[in-house]
Parts: C-alpha cells; structure tokens; sequence
C-alpha cells in the first residue's frame, strides 16, 4: 500500500488557468505530471500503483475560506483525502478553523511565502494550539520557495522552535523539513517531534543526506509524498525503494505513517 501525501489539485473549471500561472511564476522549472484535477491524479495513481492521495489546498484570502473548504470536502472519497486551510491573518481563526473541523477535513495546510507570515511568528502559535486542539494535522511548506527567490519564511529553525513550543498533536514540514536547506534539516531540525514528508526531494538530496536525516530523525516520523503535479510519484516511489533501508522502513514510510496519523 502507498499513500502519498503531498499533493496539489484545483476546480476543475479554473485547473488550466491556475496551472498556467503557477507554471509561469517558476518558468515550468518542474513541468506538470497531470493537468491539476482530480480526475488526472486518480489516473496517475492508478497507473503507479497508489492507493490513496492527500490533497493540500491553500487559503490566500479569507474570503477564499468558504469556497476552497467546501470545494476541498467535496473530493473526498476512498481515494482522495483533503485537507483544508485556512487564511492565518484571519478575523477569527477559531470561527474558521471549527469550520473546517465541522467538514470533517483531517488537517489544515500552511505556506508560509504563500500566506505571508513566518512559520514561528508569535501570533501562529495560538493558531496552531486551536487547530492540534480539534485533533487536526498542521501541514507546512518547508524551506525555499522557487516562486519567491530570496524568501526564507519556513526555515528548519523556525520549524525547531515551533517543536519546542507546541506540545503533543502533529505538524509536518514539507520537502524532508526544508526544501533545500536540508543541512540546517540536519543541523537543527532532526531528532524533534516535527513529521517530515518527502516531497520535491529525491531529485534534489543526496542519497546519503536522505538516509542520514531518517536514521538521525527516526523512520517514523518521515511520510512518502511527492507534490504532484510538480514531481512524479513513480520516479520517487522507486528512489525510495532503491534505498538501503529495511522492508519494515521502507513500509512505514510509505504507508504505514501515514495510516498511523491519519486514522
């Protein structure tokens, strides 16, 4: 079984537009996988063998609230798993976030550069306890940003403070805990509560990095994803699987973690 948990879809009447300009802002450095919906993941996940998707939509204006929750609960099935999201400068995060709850969506997703706000600033950590409260998971982008070059909201170190602060509840740095900053993963990040995914990663690291971090951070805490439509989930599948890690490790993070946090 393999659960994917990182992955990216849109209306199907604005997919192609906002697939376009996504692409646009990064120059197509990655290329697309599928053509941002619902229908195309199912279709690649049918062709590499996955069992089930986490999709992770983003909140940019809290007047995007209603519409994207709801949106979000209506892909829900056997196979697709949404998270929700809410906007962190919001009027009344307790408002929005029990919304989400009450759609029965299993976690909320943060990007920091996207949102505008840094993953460690005082005014989240109130968020993040009302959102670990509701028995959500807290997922985050992790590290750079191609779109925002310069930018460095959701750094390891942020990531560590947040693990010190909050207690209990799970919260996940995307991108193995900071899209190229992995040193810094290494440096600060490895060995705290905070989940990693493996998402845009296996391109990116080194082999030897990769294995470091999981041994040094404990398999349990590391989840199989690839961020698609921006990275395919066969080629990571069989990166993780040339790995010289045990067939139990390699299970866990492929599935198993995954099943753990999400039931």
């Amino acid at each position: 079984m393999i659960i994917d948990f990182h992955n990216h879809v849109f209306p199907e009447k604005i997919a192609e537009k906002t697939m376009r300009f996504l692409r646009d802002e990064i120059d197509d450095m990655y290329g697309a996988v599928h053509d941002g919906t619902a229908s195309g993941l199912l279709k690649n996940m049918d062709d590499w063998g996955i069992e089930k998707s986490v999709v992770l939509p983003i909140v940019t204006r809290q007047s995007q609230t209603k519409s994207i929750n709801e949106w979000a609960a209506s892909i829900c099935s056997d196979r697709l798993i949404s998270f929700g999201s809410i906007y962190p400068h919001t009027d009344d995060y307790k408002r929005d976030i029990d919304f989400v709850s009450g759609l029965g969506l299993r976690g909320l997703k943060f990007h920091a550069e996207y949102q505008s706000f840094n993953v460690d600033d005082e005014f989240m950590f109130k968020i993040y306890d009302y959102v670990l409260s509701k028995g959500l998971i807290i997922m985050h982008h992790g590290g750079l940003d191609e779109a925002y070059p310069g930018s460095a909201r959701s750094t390891p170190q942020m990531f560590a403070r947040v693990a010190t602060e909050m207690r209990g509840g799970v919260i996940i740095a995307a991108h193995l805990g900071g899209y190229k900053l992995w040193d810094d993963v290494e440096k600060y990040l490895v060995g705290t509560d905070i989940y990693m995914d493996t998402s845009m990663g296996f391109e990116f690291f080194t082999e030897d990095q990769f294995l470091r971090i999981v041994k040094k951070h404990g398999t349990d805490k590391i989840l199989f994803a690839s961020d698609s439509p921006w990275s395919n989930a066969e080629t990571e599948i069989g990166h993780l699987m040339g790995m010289p890690l045990s067939d139990a490790e390699k299970a866990a993070i492929l599935s198993g973690n995954a099943k753990r946090i999400l039931y």
